[in-house]
């Protein structure tokens, strides 16, 4: 929470760019880059349990001599694959569950008998899990903005937020039990309860949204990548370091200049605490 009010304020200190084409000086504070922070973060996703993953259509061969490719049309047995995911998952389930690592409140506190959370599970056996795998629509980065809006969603977007004061936080809700325009609705929260709410969205510490493995993993992962490259004559990206923004000191802002739209040049820093030299107009100030 703390993260989250420092967010885009002189707590944490900014910058001041100037355009280039009109001079237009413009302050804006930096970013907490905190994964649960509404401002920092964007998109939505629907409140259901699901599991995305990208997989390369091959692999390399034992010896990292060559590229093991998959059939053209062809991945996996997606029938097969959703049996065997739901089996290794229900395991998974029954082995944290014996070993403690399980806890149960409310209305399920009765799970944690060994004997009624067996009754639990055992129709989840019988139940048909969804596994879909597909090739890419439109390539590498459309699979890549489209899986950002779920690894980089937070529990509430800014945007939903009506009103809020030291009582109560007023916000847009969505029934999605209801179909038609009544799905859309507000709803009131007292400020403390919404604080509550949000922050049992907070993941703890040390665990991740994001996981690699195989040549993914984080142990091989840029050598792996780079025989790959080789194998596949595949050139390395480059950067464009024109306007590319480094977390220690930007030079070129990805946002245009709101006056005119031109290009915005970084012309001073201030860190945390701090206040910029230049004073801008009130209008210019990017607390967003």
């Amino acid at each position: 929470m703390r993260a989250i009010e420092r967010c885009r304020t002189a707590a944490l200190g900014g910058h001041v760019a100037r355009c280039a084409d009109c001079a237009h000086e413009h302050i804006a504070y930096n970013s907490c880059r905190n994964r649960h922070c509404p401002k920092c973060q964007a998109g939505a996703a629907r409140d259901h349990p699901h599991v995305h993953m990208i997989v390369p259509g091959g692999g390399l061969s034992a010896d990292g001599s060559q590229w093991v490719a998959c059939r053209a049309n062809f991945f996996l047995p997606v029938r097969v694959l959703s049996r065997l995911f739901r089996r290794l998952f229900l395991q998974g389930l029954a082995k944290l569950h014996r070993a403690g690592r399980l806890a149960f409140f409310g209305d399920h506190a009765r799970l944690a008998d060994r004997a009624a959370f067996d009754a639990f599970l055992e129709p989840l056996r019988k139940t048909d899990w969804v596994v879909y795998a597909k090739e890419p629509f439109a390539g590498p980065r459309a699979v890549l903005a489209y899986l950002a809006r779920y690894t980089h969603r937070v529990a509430i977007a800014n945007s939903r937020l009506i009103r809020a004061d030291a009582d109560s936080v007023t916000f847009r809700v969505k029934d999605y039990r209801i179909e038609g325009p009544g799905r859309y609705k507000t709803m009131t929260l007292q400020t403390h309860e919404f604080i509550r709410r949000f922050l049992i969205h907070v993941l703890p510490r040390g665990q991740h949204r994001i996981r690699h493995y195989g040549l993914l993993g984080n142990g091989n992962r840029a050598a792996n990548i780079a025989r790959v490259r080789e194998l596949l004559a595949a050139p390395a990206p480059t950067l464009n370091t024109e306007t590319a923004d480094t977390a220690d000191q930007p030079r070129v802002l990805a946002l245009p200049c709101p006056c005119c739209g031109g290009r915005l040049v970084i012309v001073e820093t201030f860190g945390p605490g701090g206040a910029p030299q230049h004073r801008p107009t009130p209008e210019a100030i990017d607390s967003s």
